[in-house]
């Protein structure tokens, strides 16, 4: 057992694929390094404590919305049947609720910090088993998207029933990410397209199944390096994302900014209605300049990544 052990994880990004992936089309997220979270773990004296932007205090006095943290922290002090009190550090720069992955990458530092500790190798199935029962307390049943991709080094293909698919990036091109600043709805935005589903099956059907041959459109434009047509298959998600009432007037003008200025496509990520917008860029100094142009306007903060095969190395 070291002194100290230390975990990290980056975000997550959905590339394409929201909403359309609860009624079993694809979905393409990947780990996105431009945000993370740090976790650090020691022995303590008195008693288990967190330290944190969200809660700093005792364990045993951890609020309910931690009950993620709380649940993992138990599952690995019994399986490492750790006996002594901890003191544990997370730092984020992960922006919370905006579709970015900010429960599941601190459970994946945590279970990876908790390993670093007690000098077991943090393998991604060992990580994932930790993960996935903290994420299913947190989110009832989740996918498992946020956990297998910030777990992981590769962009994935996801599709219910057929689990995950991990492909290579391999594109000449930029990702800016700009937060709008407001949280994202998506629970809201599910059971809205839910009763859109009740009242519309065949017209709100028609757009799932269209959002899915975008997605896989997608993944074959990033294998043949053609962020062309990726910019497409984004813009058109994103006028069937509108439609179904996903997006809002922070994320629709950050998206008609970056449009207007050179992106090769813009969308929103993740749940919508608040969060994040997602723009291709060129280049990396289209890339940078977007993000400039995307403060101005009014994105409370800006990440960009490359998508070459080379990017998260």
């Amino acid at each position: 057992m070291k002194s100290i052990g230390t975990g990290y994880a980056s975000g997550k990004i959905i590339l394409m694929g929201e909403h359309s992936v609860v009624y079993g089309e694809p979905a393409i997220a990947f780990p996105f390094s431009g945000t993370g979270i740090q976790a650090t773990i020691r022995a303590n004296k008195l008693e288990s404590w967190i330290e944190s932007s969200f809660f700093h205090g005792p364990l045993s006095e951890a609020p309910n919305t931690m009950r993620n943290v709380t649940v993992l922290l138990w599952y690995l002090v019994k399986h490492f049947k750790i006996p002594e009190p901890f003191y544990l550090k997370i730092e984020s720069s992960i922006p919370a609720e905006r579709g970015m992955g900010s429960s599941a990458a601190v459970a994946v530092a945590i279970t990876r910090a908790v390993f670093d500790w007690m000098e077991e190798p943090a393998t991604q199935e060992n990580v994932l088993h930790f993960v996935n029962q903290a994420e299913a307390v947190a989110h009832g049943n989740p996918s498992g998207i946020d956990a297998t991709t910030i777990s992981g080094t590769e962009p994935i293909l996801y599709q219910k029933g057929i689990g995950f698919q991990p492909f290579q990036l391999n594109m000449d091109a930029f990702l800016v990410v700009a937060d709008t600043g407001i949280k994202g709805q998506t629970r809201k935005a599910v059971k809205d397209i839910a009763k859109l589903m009740e009242m519309r099956p065949y017209e709100t059907n028609k757009q799932m199944r269209t959002l899915g041959k975008l997605t896989r459109q997608a993944q074959q434009a990033i294998s043949q390096n053609r962020p062309q047509i990726l910019g497409d298959c984004m813009n058109q998600a994103q006028g069937l994302l509108r439609l179904l009432g996903t997006s809002n007037r922070h994320l629709d003008h950050l998206i008609e900014t970056a449009l207007e200025n050179q992106a090769l496509g813009a969308k929103l990520t993740g749940g919508g209605r608040g969060g994040c917008m997602i723009a291709l860029a060129e280049d990396e100094t289209s890339g940078r300049r977007l993000q400039q142009i995307l403060l101005a306007a009014g994105a409370r903060n800006t990440w960009i990544e490359g998508l070459g095969v080379y990017a998260h190395v």
